[in-house]
Protein backbone atom coordinates (compact mmCIF):
# COMPACT_ATOMS: atom_id res chain seq x y z
CA UNK A 1 0.00 0.00 0.00
CA UNK A 2 1.34 3.38 -1.27
CA UNK A 3 0.28 6.66 0.69
CA UNK A 4 1.39 10.28 1.05
CA UNK A 5 1.63 12.38 4.16
CA UNK A 6 1.20 16.24 4.11
CA UNK A 7 2.16 18.90 6.26
CA UNK A 8 0.52 21.65 7.95
CA UNK A 9 0.93 25.83 8.71
CA UNK A 10 0.07 27.43 11.65
CA UNK A 11 -2.57 30.11 12.07
CA UNK A 12 -1.63 32.19 15.02
CA UNK A 13 0.01 30.27 18.03
CA UNK A 14 -0.48 31.36 21.35
CA UNK A 15 1.83 29.69 24.51
CA UNK A 16 -0.55 29.96 27.24
CA UNK A 17 0.53 28.27 30.17
CA UNK A 18 2.65 26.00 31.22
CA UNK A 19 1.30 22.67 32.61
CA UNK A 20 2.45 20.59 35.44
CA UNK A 21 3.41 17.33 33.03
CA UNK A 22 6.20 20.05 31.67
CA UNK A 23 4.43 20.50 28.33
CA UNK A 24 2.32 23.62 27.87
CA UNK A 25 -1.08 24.38 26.54
CA UNK A 26 -1.21 26.44 23.29
CA UNK A 27 -4.15 27.83 21.41
CA UNK A 28 -3.46 27.74 17.24
CA UNK A 29 -4.92 27.18 14.04
CA UNK A 30 -3.93 23.95 11.70
CA UNK A 31 -4.29 24.07 8.44
CA UNK A 32 -3.19 21.33 5.72
CA UNK A 33 -1.32 21.67 2.55
CA UNK A 34 -0.20 19.90 0.02
CA UNK A 35 2.23 21.74 -1.64
CA UNK A 36 5.17 19.06 -0.96
CA UNK A 37 4.62 15.37 0.58
CA UNK A 38 6.02 12.92 2.28
CA UNK A 39 5.72 9.03 0.02
CA UNK A 40 4.88 6.05 2.62
CA UNK A 41 4.91 2.55 1.43
CA UNK A 42 4.08 -0.46 3.75
CA UNK A 43 4.16 -4.13 2.61
CA UNK A 44 3.53 -6.92 5.57
CA UNK A 45 6.41 -8.94 5.69
CA UNK A 46 6.73 -12.50 8.21
CA UNK A 47 9.27 -11.15 9.57
CA UNK A 48 9.97 -7.79 11.82
CA UNK A 49 9.73 -4.58 11.33
CA UNK A 50 12.22 -3.25 8.60
CA UNK A 51 12.11 0.93 7.78
CA UNK A 52 13.98 2.37 4.98
CA UNK A 53 14.09 6.82 4.63
CA UNK A 54 14.99 8.42 1.53
CA UNK A 55 15.34 11.95 1.10
CA UNK A 56 16.67 13.09 4.19
CA UNK A 57 19.69 14.55 4.90
CA UNK A 58 19.97 12.51 8.41
CA UNK A 59 19.47 9.24 9.66
CA UNK A 60 17.86 7.66 12.95
CA UNK A 61 17.16 4.10 14.60
CA UNK A 62 14.37 2.66 13.23
CA UNK A 63 12.49 2.33 16.40
CA UNK A 64 12.83 5.81 17.24
CA UNK A 65 11.19 6.78 14.19
CA UNK A 66 7.38 7.99 14.14
CA UNK A 67 6.55 5.77 11.75
CA UNK A 68 8.10 2.33 13.27
CA UNK A 69 6.36 3.92 16.84
CA UNK A 70 3.14 4.39 15.02
CA UNK A 71 3.28 0.38 13.74
CA UNK A 72 4.31 -0.88 17.43
CA UNK A 73 1.66 1.06 19.16
CA UNK A 74 -0.70 -0.67 17.39
CA UNK A 75 1.19 -3.75 17.19
CA UNK A 76 0.55 -3.83 21.22
CA UNK A 77 -3.04 -4.21 20.72
CA UNK A 78 -3.38 -6.53 17.44
CA UNK A 79 -1.94 -9.52 16.27
CA UNK A 80 -0.31 -7.69 13.43
CA UNK A 81 2.39 -9.52 11.01
CA UNK A 82 5.97 -8.09 10.48
CA UNK A 83 6.07 -4.92 8.24
CA UNK A 84 8.07 -3.11 5.71
CA UNK A 85 7.84 0.50 5.91
CA UNK A 86 9.78 2.70 3.20
CA UNK A 87 9.35 6.28 3.92
CA UNK A 88 10.66 8.97 1.28
CA UNK A 89 11.32 12.33 2.78
CA UNK A 90 10.30 15.27 1.05
CA UNK A 91 9.02 17.19 3.91
CA UNK A 92 11.72 19.07 5.57
CA UNK A 93 12.86 18.48 9.28
CA UNK A 94 13.15 20.84 12.38
CA UNK A 95 10.84 23.13 10.11
CA UNK A 96 7.21 23.81 12.13
CA UNK A 97 5.76 21.74 9.47
CA UNK A 98 4.53 18.37 11.50
CA UNK A 99 6.12 16.34 8.63
CA UNK A 100 6.58 13.29 11.12
CA UNK A 101 3.76 13.76 12.74
CA UNK A 102 2.52 13.53 9.56
CA UNK A 103 3.97 10.52 8.57
CA UNK A 104 3.11 8.61 12.43
CA UNK A 105 -0.54 9.08 11.75
CA UNK A 106 -0.54 7.98 7.90
CA UNK A 107 1.00 5.06 9.04
CA UNK A 108 -1.82 4.65 11.50
CA UNK A 109 -4.48 4.87 8.92
CA UNK A 110 -2.84 2.58 6.58
CA UNK A 111 -2.39 0.14 8.58
CA UNK A 112 -5.90 0.72 10.27
CA UNK A 113 -6.92 -0.02 6.41
CA UNK A 114 -4.51 -2.42 5.33
CA UNK A 115 -5.03 -4.71 7.80
CA UNK A 116 -9.01 -4.15 8.44
CA UNK A 117 -8.42 -3.03 12.33
CA UNK A 118 -11.76 -0.85 12.21
CA UNK A 119 -10.46 1.43 13.96
CA UNK A 120 -13.02 4.99 13.83
CA UNK A 121 -11.77 8.04 13.40
CA UNK A 122 -11.87 8.70 16.94
CA UNK A 123 -10.00 5.90 18.33
CA UNK A 124 -7.20 6.17 15.78
CA UNK A 125 -6.76 10.49 16.98
CA UNK A 126 -6.47 8.51 20.53
CA UNK A 127 -3.33 6.38 19.24
CA UNK A 128 -2.15 9.27 17.42
CA UNK A 129 -2.17 11.15 20.61
CA UNK A 130 0.41 8.92 22.58
CA UNK A 131 3.00 9.83 19.88
CA UNK A 132 2.52 13.60 19.80
CA UNK A 133 0.71 16.62 20.10
CA UNK A 134 -0.13 17.82 16.67
CA UNK A 135 0.07 13.52 14.90
CA UNK A 136 -4.40 13.83 16.06
CA UNK A 137 -4.68 16.30 13.55
CA UNK A 138 -2.76 14.52 10.76
CA UNK A 139 -5.50 12.21 10.99
CA UNK A 140 -8.42 14.44 10.56
CA UNK A 141 -6.31 16.34 7.72
CA UNK A 142 -8.93 19.08 7.89
CA UNK A 143 -8.62 22.82 9.39
CA UNK A 144 -8.60 22.87 12.78
CA UNK A 145 -8.95 24.96 16.32
CA UNK A 146 -6.89 23.27 18.81
CA UNK A 147 -5.62 23.22 22.17
CA UNK A 148 -4.36 21.60 25.06
CA UNK A 149 -1.19 20.32 23.52
CA UNK A 150 -2.71 20.72 20.53
CA UNK A 151 -4.06 17.45 20.76
CA UNK A 152 -7.84 19.03 21.46
CA UNK A 153 -9.51 19.81 18.46
CA UNK A 154 -12.28 21.45 16.99
CA UNK A 155 -13.18 21.78 13.24
CA UNK A 156 -13.41 24.83 11.99
CA UNK A 157 -14.65 26.62 8.35
CA UNK A 158 -11.78 28.27 6.61
CA UNK A 159 -11.58 28.69 2.71
CA UNK A 160 -8.22 29.47 1.43
CA UNK A 161 -8.77 28.10 -2.14
CA UNK A 162 -8.47 31.87 -3.52
CA UNK A 163 -4.89 31.94 -1.83
CA UNK A 164 -1.41 30.30 -2.10
CA UNK A 165 0.15 28.81 0.21
CA UNK A 166 3.73 29.84 -0.20
CA UNK A 167 6.55 27.97 2.09
CA UNK A 168 10.37 29.06 2.61
CA UNK A 169 12.52 26.50 4.87
CA UNK A 170 15.92 28.44 5.32
CA UNK A 171 19.26 26.11 5.84
CA UNK A 172 18.77 25.55 9.42
CA UNK A 173 16.39 23.87 11.52
CA UNK A 174 15.13 24.68 15.25
CA UNK A 175 14.33 21.88 18.12
CA UNK A 176 11.42 22.21 20.14
CA UNK A 177 13.23 21.94 23.03
CA UNK A 178 15.55 25.32 21.78
CA UNK A 179 11.73 26.86 20.78
CA UNK A 180 10.47 26.59 23.78
CA UNK A 181 13.65 27.55 25.85
CA UNK A 182 12.59 31.15 25.86
CA UNK A 183 8.84 30.93 25.35
CA UNK A 184 6.81 33.17 28.10
CA UNK A 185 3.27 31.94 28.22
CA UNK A 186 0.52 34.60 28.17
CA UNK A 187 -3.09 34.18 28.96
CA UNK A 188 -6.31 36.52 28.13
CA UNK A 189 -5.87 37.17 25.03
CA UNK A 190 -8.94 36.80 22.37
CA UNK A 191 -9.57 33.18 21.34
CA UNK A 192 -8.22 32.23 17.64
CA UNK A 193 -11.31 30.63 16.66
CA UNK A 194 -13.49 34.00 17.15
CA UNK A 195 -11.05 35.87 14.82
CA UNK A 196 -11.20 33.31 12.21
CA UNK A 197 -13.85 34.99 9.94
CA UNK A 198 -12.24 38.34 10.12
CA UNK A 199 -11.13 39.56 6.16
CA UNK A 200 -7.75 37.26 5.25
CA UNK A 201 -6.46 40.85 5.21
CA UNK A 202 -6.87 41.89 8.39
CA UNK A 203 -5.21 38.51 9.67
CA UNK A 204 -1.36 39.70 10.11
CA UNK A 205 -2.27 41.83 13.32
CA UNK A 206 -4.92 39.35 14.39
CA UNK A 207 -2.85 36.09 14.35
CA UNK A 208 0.51 36.14 16.13
CA UNK A 209 2.89 33.35 16.42
CA UNK A 210 4.33 33.38 20.15
CA UNK A 211 7.32 31.91 18.43
CA UNK A 212 8.39 34.90 17.03
CA UNK A 213 8.92 36.58 20.00
CA UNK A 214 11.58 34.13 21.02
CA UNK A 215 12.98 32.99 18.14
CA UNK A 216 13.53 35.98 15.98
CA UNK A 217 15.94 38.03 18.47
CA UNK A 218 18.30 34.63 18.00
CA UNK A 219 17.27 34.15 14.43
CA UNK A 220 17.24 37.88 12.18
CA UNK A 221 16.86 35.78 9.35
CA UNK A 222 13.34 34.57 10.09
CA UNK A 223 12.24 38.33 10.60
CA UNK A 224 13.58 38.96 7.27
CA UNK A 225 12.34 36.23 5.43
CA UNK A 226 8.72 37.06 6.69
CA UNK A 227 9.01 40.82 5.72
CA UNK A 228 10.48 39.69 2.49
CA UNK A 229 6.61 37.60 1.65
CA UNK A 230 4.85 40.49 2.80
CA UNK A 231 6.96 43.20 0.42
CA UNK A 232 6.18 40.60 -2.20
CA UNK A 233 2.50 40.78 -1.95
CA UNK A 234 1.67 38.56 1.04
CA UNK A 235 -1.42 39.14 3.07
CA UNK A 236 -0.37 37.18 5.88
CA UNK A 237 3.17 35.58 6.60
CA UNK A 238 4.26 34.06 10.02
CA UNK A 239 6.64 30.96 11.47
CA UNK A 240 4.74 27.61 11.28
CA UNK A 241 4.72 26.19 14.45
CA UNK A 242 8.10 26.62 16.37
CA UNK A 243 9.55 27.06 12.98
CA UNK A 244 11.97 27.60 11.00
CA UNK A 245 9.90 27.48 8.51
CA UNK A 246 8.08 30.95 7.03
CA UNK A 247 4.60 30.94 5.21
CA UNK A 248 2.80 33.42 3.35
CA UNK A 249 -0.66 33.33 2.01
CA UNK A 250 -1.16 35.51 -1.32
CA UNK A 251 -3.10 36.15 -4.16
CA UNK A 252 0.26 34.76 -6.57
CA UNK A 253 3.00 32.04 -4.97
CA UNK A 254 6.15 33.75 -4.09
CA UNK A 255 9.31 32.10 -4.50
CA UNK A 256 12.71 33.45 -1.94
CA UNK A 257 15.16 31.19 -3.12
CA UNK A 258 16.74 33.92 -4.95
CA UNK A 259 16.75 35.58 -1.36
CA UNK A 260 17.64 32.94 1.10
CA UNK A 261 19.36 29.77 1.19
CA UNK A 262 17.06 27.30 1.55
CA UNK A 263 14.54 25.59 0.16
CA UNK A 264 10.97 27.11 -1.13
CA UNK A 265 7.96 24.68 -0.90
Amino acid sequence: MLDSANFKVNLGLYVTEKRADGFHNLETIFVPVHNVCDRIEVVPNNGNVAFTMTGADFQVDAEKNLCVKAFRLLQQDFDLPGITITLEKNIPSGAGLGGGSADAATVLKMVNKQFGLGLSTERLCEYAARLGSDVPFFIENRPMYATGRGEIMQEIDIDLSEWKVSVFKPDFSISTAEAYAHIVPISGRPHLCNLIHEPVEKWQNLFPNDFETSLFPSYPILAEIKQKFLAMGAVYAALSGSGSAVFALAPHPIDLSPYFSGKNL
